[in-house]
């Protein structure tokens, strides 16, 4: 059961760490764009909220990845010091505490999302629905959320303790 659930966080997380790093590709091309058309003529409309909006859902797609690969900081010097049961424990808990988290943000801004369909609000320059982009950020809160909830059982019930 942790196997299929490890493939499941692994595929999830892969797949929105594409998808961020399309979104990337765009934000780069956009400001090149921007710069280029800025020095020979009139630069684009609404650059800036775009960048945002697409660096929120870069920022948000990639935190399941970087979880799975530990591609954070951890700082261990006080529990280096401590028994490996009580690390293995302290890091269940950590995973568990950081899933229930994301869990709220990711429910919470799904909250906001739908409010902004139901107000139909958009942007400030180009007046378009950015509730996709709320969306897509929610999605990255409950996708870092399984992958912790992942982590969790994993670290429970790993045979051997480190």
């Amino acid at each position: 059961m942790i196997d299929t659930l490890d493939a499941i966080s692994r595929h999830i997380s892969r797949g929105l760490a594409f998808l961020a790093g399309l979104f990337l590709v765009g934000m780069m091309l956009l400001a090149c764009a921007n710069m280029v058309l800025r020095a020979v003529w009139v630069p684009v409309q609404g650059t800036f909220e775009l960048m945002g909006f697409m660096g929120a859902v870069v920022a948000a797609f990639s935190l399941g990845f970087a979880q799975r690969e530990k591609a954070h900081i951890a700082v261990g010097i006080l529990l280096a010091r401590f028994p490996a049961r009580v690390r293995r424990l302290a890091d269940a808990l950590t995973s568990a505490v950081s899933s229930g988290f994301f869990i709220l943000c990711g429910m919470e801004t799904w909250k906001w999302a739908s409010f902004l369909v139901q107000t139909g609000e958009v942007s400030e320059t180009l007046q378009i629905t950015y509730y996709p982009f709320v969306f897509a950020a929610s999605a990255g809160c409950m996708a870092l959320a399984f992958v912790l909830l992942v982590d969790t059982l994993k670290t429970l019930t790993a045979e051997k303790v480190q």
